[in-house]
């Protein structure tokens, strides 16, 4: 049956009331859809409570704190830790009131170890990412705090089926080798970080999914943003499917979506917002169309659509948390018609 989700990210600072309403809009998205409730992420209580603040609250035995550029690891733990590991506390307590009674599906989301490195400043010099052996330390302590993380959720929810969705936004661009240093000098030429090659990002990814596995979640998506090239370190990370935002694909980047299918990773669409008119409101077959026209254009057979999970759109700065709960409404009436199309 096609599912629906987020990716986690929410506007506002309650979060007992967007985790309610997030858990009550998508447990109820039955009958035609799978709906799958996420534990929300408000980036607008502030930095310890977005996605790198987040993920640094987690690493097991590599304490950090906010410095001049950003997040840092640092020399042990301090004020601002404390205060990202208080928020973490306070989201798992409006989990347990909000999801109370639930058993079913549970996605998390997570910042992946990449990403994560490409973010996170080292204690005395540039991000992470320009220390390969910090990269391999910071993924092993990645994987063990997001395993505590799981079997955590597991506790507060213990009829929740987990499934880890780990965002890897950067991917393409690590394995590329494009991101700028900060102090501009050449590592590999032209100001940008050495690439991390695919076979090790495949084994940093890995070191994640393994220990979160081991703990008891159900699957583990990995997430690579806008960019089609990150699919095959995806693949040879064996995660469980794969994760795209689905507007700006075009012919090509499909034919890479089909090679995925076909290899049997499951596919997570992230579809665009919808086109909007004051007459006919959201566009929600437009959303559809952009997931089931390329999906037939690349011969990927129309039963398959059943096994998609729709993502809603990434929630923009601004939104307020009545526009993101149309959208998600928006986003399962989507998913319903990809589901009856799944069936002709």
């Amino acid at each position: 049956m096609t599912g629906v989700s987020g990716a986690g990210r929410w506007p506002g600072v309650d979060v007992l009331e967007a985790q309610t309403v997030v858990v009550g809009d998508l447990a109820d998205a039955h009958d035609e859809v799978d709906g799958l409730p996420f534990a929300v992420e408000l980036p607008e209580r502030g930095t310890h409570a977005a996605g790198v603040g987040r993920a640094a609250a987690r690493l097991v035995e590599m304490p950090t704190e906010i410095g001049p550029h950003g997040w840092k690891l640092a020399d042990r733990p301090g004020a601002d830790l404390a205060r990202a590991q208080a928020l973490a506390r306070e989201d798992l307590d409006a989990l347990a009131v909000a999801a109370h009674g639930y058993a079913g599906p549970l996605v998390v989301p997570a910042l992946g170890p990449l990403t994560l490195a490409a973010r996170l400043y080292l204690a005395r010099g540039d991000r992470v990412l320009t220390d390969p052996g910090a990269v391999r330390d910071l993924a092993d302590s990645a994987g063990a705090g997001l395993a505590e993380h799981v079997a955590a959720v597991r506790r507060t929810v213990p009829g929740a089926e987990v499934t880890v969705l780990l965002h890897e936004p950067l991917l393409a661009q690590v394995v590329a080798g494009v991101l700028p240093t900060f102090s501009g000098f050449a590592m590999s030429g032209g100001g940008a970080m050495r690439p991390v090659r695919g076979p090790v990002a495949a084994e940093r990814l890995g070191g994640v999914l393994d220990p979160v596995r081991a703990a008891g979640a159900v699957r583990v998506v990995v997430h690579g943003g806008a960019s089609w090239t990150a699919l095959r370190v995806v693949r040879e990370a064996r995660a469980d499917a794969a994760a795209l935002e689905v507007g700006g694909l075009d012919e090509r980047a499909w034919e890479h979506v089909a090679e995925t299918v076909e290899a049997g990773l499951g596919l997570w669409a992230q579809v665009p917002p919808p086109a909007t008119s004051q007459c006919a409101g959201d566009d929600v077959v437009g959303q559809a169309d952009a997931l089931t026209r390329p999906w037939r254009s690349v011969g990927l057979p129309v039963a398959g659509l059943g096994d998609v999970v729709v993502l809603a759109p990434r929630v923009p700065d601004g939104t307020s948390p009545d526009d993101a709960r149309g959208a998600l409404a928006g986003t399962v009436r989507c998913a319903r018609i990809v589901a009856e199309r799944a069936q002709r």
